[in-house]
Order: structure tokens, then C-alpha cells, then sequence
């Protein structure tokens, strides 16, 4: 079985966001003529084009044929996504799992769906409940486990400067959460 996820999306005005880029560039103080500077507009608008941009997949899940039921956990899935509030980077790993009911998914989809997620402003805490949450309507399953770790630019770059701080967030769904052995176990396999 396959959903289709992330469908059409209108095109960005490239020419629009290129204007606004130069415009904003300029009233920070930037002399755009300068060797180096003048097709930074055009890249800017790109970049952020591509980071708000996710890449369309079919979600293929498969009968649980075999009636597994012991947890599947996917580690180390890179993630890159943009504060909402400071439209600076922030990037880290997730920990997806869960616990299977009539349907597995393909593991690539995992990645996928972190994915899905991440490509837009988003803050970290919606960002894992959003991923919690599409997999549990998805699949169905027993219980869903997230934890993401991330270091947020808007924290290392700016303000504070903390660098090399990190925030670590999760979300557990059905037996994860409501099973303290269970949810124990996924969090062991998470490394927390």
C-alpha cells in the first residue's frame, strides 16, 4: 500500500524572492556590487526555496505478514530545518520507531517523513510531535516513539552564543508511552 505524501506544491517566484533578498541585504548595509556579493541574492532565494521544499515520496507500507512485534528503530536520520522564528538553521539527528501492528513501513520512509516535516519553519518541539503523529495515522500501530536532537543556530550564532548546546526533544505515542517497560526499551535503543 502507498499514500502519496507531499503532492504538488506551487513553484516559488524565484524573480520575487530574489528582489526581496537584494532589498533586505541592501538596508542591512551590504554593498551588493562587491566582488562576491552580486549573485548572492539570487542564491539566497534558492537556498531558501530548497529548505522550505519537501521532496515528494510515496509512503510504501507492507502487510506484517510474519506478525513481527518487537520494536523497529531507525538512528542517526540527519535533519536540517529553519526556526521559524529567526529563519536560522538548525540541524541534528533523529531516533524514529515504533511497534508494528498489521502494517511495516519501508525503512527509507522514515527518513522521509523526518524530512517531510523539517523542510519549512518549524520549531523542534511541533517538528517531533508532527512526525509522532503522521506515523501513528499512518500505520496504525501499537505505540510510536521520536526523539530528535538538534543545535539550533539561533542559540550558537546569536543571542546566547552556546555553542555547542544541543536540545533534545520526543514524542511517544500508544504503548511507548503508556508502557513503562516499553517506553523504557525505545528509550534505551534511542541512547537517551
Amino acid at each position: 500500500m502507498t499514500t502519496s505524501v507531499a503532492g504538488p506544491m506551487p513553484e516559488p517566484d524565484l524573480d520575487a524572492a530574489t528582489d526581496a533578498a537584494r532589498a533586505f541585504l541592501t538596508a542591512l548595509g551590504m554593498d551588493l556590487d562587491a566582488p562576491g556579493l552580486d549573485r548572492t541574492p539570487r542564491r539566497m532565494a534558492k537556498a531558501y526555496a530548497e529548505m522550505f521544499r519537501p521532496r515528494p515520496f510515496e509512503l510504501t507500507t507492507f502487510p506484517n505478514d510474519e506478525g513481527y512485534d518487537e520494536m523497529v528503530v531507525a538512528h542517526g536520520i540527519g535533519f536540517t530545518s529553519v526556526c521559524e522564528h529567526h529563519l536560522l538553521p538548525f540541524s541534528g539527528h533523529a531516533t524514529v520507531g515504533y511497534l508494528p501492528d498489521d502494517r511495516i513501513v519501508g525503512l527509507s520512509k522514515l527518513a522521509r517523513v523526518v524530512e517531510l516535516f523539517a523542510r519549512r519553519p518549524q520549531v523542534q518541539e511541533r517538528m517531533t510531535q508532527q512526525v509522532a503523529r503522521f506515523l501513528a495515522e499512518q500505520l496504525s500501530p501499537k505505540g510510536v516513539g521520536v526523539v530528535l536532537s538538534a543545535e539550533h543556530s539561533c542559540m550558537t550564532v546569536r543571542g546566547v552564543q552556546a555553542h555547542g548546546s544541543s536540545t533534545t526533544t520526543s514524542a511517544l505515542l500508544g504503548r511507548m508511552r503508556e508502557d513503562a517497560r516499553t517506553r523504557a526499551e525505545f528509550l534505551a535503543l534511542s541512547g537517551r
